[in-house]
């Protein structure tokens, strides 16, 4: 089946940051190496778009992985989406929390953290004292992005071990309970909302430990330029290695004879052969659409029919302009009269400032984002709108969040330049996204955090990247499953894996 050239050829559904990473470490592994991308640019949902001559990003609130060091670092290099020159927004905060005129913020600082919080509430000191040590032992959870899991010797899981020594300790206590539930160990109302801001309260407690301890330790930093640029930064990694990608190019599906892809058909109706395939898309997709869906494993489909313990999380986001005189701090969360938004309704909100980097800064006026999020139920929402009633009800949000924004931040009122506004059928219909969901599942008290093997049985030269592989996603998860799946080819044919 090899080409003429004597090299086997990859051919990767999906220029996202999974499949970007899958060519270029292809290409690195001596492979020939094609992707293959629905839309006109690459990046998938790590992407941005300009309006009014502003530009909107889609994707960084932080990236895992930016400490040098850590086998995520070396692998961002090694992708070109980070180099040792990279210069990182100055963020000094996580996030602040505003409810009743108190205020609370979660400093990267840990100890002005603690002192912070202890003066709001003396009667939550030793909480406190307590959530504080714990966010210092999620520091050790780094991302292993070497090589998989099934790869791993003795001497890899004893270091691992020593690592990562005190993190079970959090897993221990705060892998079973829920956001909603750990709030309620404090007894400050503005501590409370702090804890279940961020993340949607049915969250398992350490997944919000870990996302503060990333920041924490500076392994969550900004990079300056918005995430299209780090996407067009891999993209020029992969052209440059003599990769090619094809866009506007949908794959219609993958053709498997005698447990072997032999290659993919596009919608257009031509056959790319292939020597191995990695399709680099949402799951639902692939089971779906690409191949027949009795290849999907029975943990993959108890998950996509059990919302209840595995939900998808999307957003209602909208865009404005303000002028930079605004600076309440990055992200702020504020109370504000109830939304009905989908079929849920909401008291809280935040606003994202993002005049930290000239990229989002036009004539003296900055980007401020606002996301709602969404879940299952409203994502079967939207779809039941017809197309005016879309527009419409999209028309009405705009209004009513503006409207809050501006009671919350009386010094924006008359200030604020609608610019965009995006909803879960926006990633439904440029993504392919599962109920418009930017990560994978959400990981759940309830629910075993699904992680897929890189394989489908069934399907001998086929091996899975994406987000979707591993709860609960992400950039992280996407860039090293696409080195994964190519260390997987390496081993089925005796190869080395080191990349």
């Amino acid at each position: 089946m090899s080409n003429m050239k004597g090299k086997e050829k990859v051919v990767v559904i999906g220029g996202g940051i999974a499949g970007l990473s899958a060519g270029i470490y292809a290409l690195l592994s001596g492979f020939e190496a094609e992707i293959y991308e629905k839309n006109a640019i690459p990046g998938g949902e790590c992407i941005g778009w300009n309006r009014k001559g502003y530009h909107i990003d889609n994707c960084i609130h932080w990236l895992t992985g930016t400490k040098k060091g850590t086998e995520m670092y070396d692998l961002w290099k090694t992708v070109g989406a980070l180099s040792d020159d990279m210069e990182y927004a100055k963020i000094d905060a996580f996030y602040k929390t505003i409810n009743n005129g108190q205020e609370a913020t979660l400093w990267n600082d840990l100890q002005r953290t603690e002192r912070e919080l202890t003066n709001i509430s003396p009667e939550d000191k030793d909480e406190i004292k307590k959530f504080i040590q714990y966010v210092e032992y999620s520091k050790q959870c780094l991302f292993p992005a070497k090589k998989p899991m099934e790869m791993w010797s003795v001497k890899d899981y004893i270091n691992m071990g020593k690592n990562m020594a005190d993190f079970p300790k959090v897993m221990k206590e705060f892998g079973k309970i829920s956001l909603d539930e750990y709030s309620k160990r404090f007894k400050s109302p503005v501590l409370q909302s702090l804890m279940c801001d961020y993340l949607p309260r049915e969250y398992s407690a350490y997944s919000f430990f870990v996302s503060y301890a990333t920041m924490a330790d500076g392994n969550g930093k900004i990079p300056m330029g918005a995430s299209l640029q780090m996407s067009l930064r891999m993209e020029k990694k992969f052209k440059d290695l003599g990769g090619k990608i094809y866009y506007n190019s949908s794959t219609k599906k993958i053709n498997i004879e005698k447990k072997t892809a032999t290659g993919i058909t596009l919608d257009d109706g031509r056959f790319i052969k292939a020597d191995y395939v990695i399709p680099a898309v949402d799951t639902y997709v692939l089971f779906n659409k690409l191949i027949p869906s009795s290849y999907m494993p029975k943990k993959v489909k108890k998950a996509y029919d059990g919302p209840k313990d595995y939900p998808a999380v999307s957003g209602f986001q909208i865009a404005f302009a303000v002028s930079e005189k605004y600076d309440r701090g990055e992200t702020v969360f504020v109370n504000i009269d109830p939304v009905k938004v989908g079929n849920n309704t909401f008291s809280r909100m935040y606003v994202k400032a993002y005049g930290y980097d000239p990229i989002f800064v036009k004539d003296g006026k900055q980007v401020i984002q606002t996301c709602i999020t969404q879940r299952d139920d409203d994502f079967e929402f939207w779809k039941s709108l017809s197309e005016k009633e879309y527009r419409e009800y999209k028309e009405k949000l705009i209004k009513e969040i503006e409207k809050r924004i501006e009671a919350a931040f009386p010094e924006l009122a008359g200030d604020l330049e609608f610019l965009d506004c995006w909803t879960p059928l926006t990633y439904d219909r440029y993504c392919n996204a599962y109920h418009g969901s930017y990560m994978s599942f959400t990981t759940t008290p309830q629910a075993k955090p699904l992680r897929m093997k890189g394989r489908v049985k069934g399907i001998d030269n086929m091996y899975l990247a994406g987000q979707w592989t591993n709860a609960p996603g992400g950039l992280p998860v996407a860039a090293a499953s696409g080195k994964f799946a190519v260390q997987r080819i390496l081993k089925s044919k005796k190869q080395s894996i080191d990349i």
